[in-house]
């Protein structure tokens, strides 16, 4: 069995996106491209954005800390503390409406 704080990861994550030329930083705690879960805190500051991607399966972000806009098409979420938000399975972007830290969780298909 393995414990993790996420609150230390996430703000980990967010000390070196703020020192990160991109903006951005992020760090796998379970899983990895050999495993079919995986999910990772990532970390963007304000005005940053993870351009449009597709899934690799079904996700999900829960914001840590922050807010942050998650936009597939014509359609956009806002999440802040707290929030779940189910990634639609089309292309999408993510953007940091403020310093934000978030739990990315991808179950690959």
């Amino acid at each position: 069995m393995e414990k993790f704080s996420l609150e230390a990861i996430a703000r980990a994550q967010l000390d070196a996106a703020r020192n990160a030329g991109a903006g951005r930083s992020a760090s796998t705690v379970i899983g990895g491209h050999e495993r079919a879960l995986r999910q990772t805190v990532m970390a963007l500051t304000a005005g940053n954005t993870l351009g449009e991607h597709d899934n690799g399966g079904e996700a999900t972000l829960l914001v840590w800390t922050g807010r942050i806009r998650l936009v597939a098409g014509p359609d956009t979420w806002e999440g802040r503390d707290g929030d779940l938000l189910a990634v639609p399975a089309m292309a999408h972007t993510v953007e940091a409406l403020e310093d934000s830290a978030f739990l990315l969780t991808v179950a690959m298909s």
